[in-house]
């Protein structure tokens, strides 16, 4: 006769994910739904610059579609966070739900923080036409690597650790496009820089450059 061992099955470690995924999902299909002329431009933000053409006023920061996609945004980004964190630290990406509200309030609070720093320095330079479209732009894109990285990080969380050449890829692909869109925004708004250049050369280095080495800084010493 056989005999059997019964092992207790968990249920509900990855429950907070899902529901934090469904949410994000949620948001971009009520954004698709209710501005559908303006997610289909969003979403071709890769190949054409219409949609920053069309959506350029500075008043489109504190739109709904905006707003959303930033919540999907540091969604995205605090997950991804996380399976770093993995690598580096062997933490475990499954089940950390503390670790992972702690990774969301750090990146929220830093890009707030980040944001705020820039009205007040581009007040004091005199530049904040400039500053409102230059976080405009940085926002927009930011926001669709989000929206693509998102089913990536469905992906990695339901399966084992990813491995390390996949983290590299999905971050040399991330400070590609960022790079790519900075690259943009110079080239739009070449003009409004070169008169204002040793101020821009200053916001640059105080808010676009050491901002992230302190951050990177701070986790590699951690």
């Amino acid at each position: 006769m056989d005999n059997f061992t019964l092992h207790e099955r968990i249920i509900g470690a990855h429950d907070w994910a899902t529901y934090l995924f469904v949410l994000c999902f949620a948001i971009i299909a009520v954004n698709r739904t209710v501005f559908e002329v303006r997610f289909a431009e969003f979403t071709k933000l890769a190949w054409s610059d219409k949609y920053m053409k069309i959506y350029k006023d500075s008043s489109n920061l504190q739109s709904w579609f905006t707003i959303s996609f930033f919540i999907v945004q540091v969604v995205s980004y605090a997950f991804l966070l996380q399976f770093i964190l993995v690598y580096f630290y062997g933490e475990s990406a499954q089940g950390g739900f503390l670790k992972f509200i702690q990774l969301l309030t750090l990146i929220s609070s830093f890009v707030l923080a980040k944001y705020l720093i820039e009205k007040i320095i581009a007040t004091a330079f005199d530049i904040e036409e400039f500053n409102e479209q230059f976080n405009l732009h940085k926002v927009n894109y930011r926001a669709y690597i989000g929206m693509l990285l998102l089913p990536v990080n469905v992906v990695l969380f339901y399966n084992l650790a990813p491995k390390a050449f996949v983290l590299y890829i999905i971050l040399g692909l991330i400070v590609a496009g960022s790079i790519l869109s900075y690259l943009i925004s110079l080239r739009i708004y070449q003009k409004l820089i070169l008169s204002k250049l040793f101020y821009f050369i200053l916001y640059l280095c105080a808010l676009e450059i050491a901002p992230y080495f302190f951050l990177y800084y701070w986790f590699t010493n951690r």
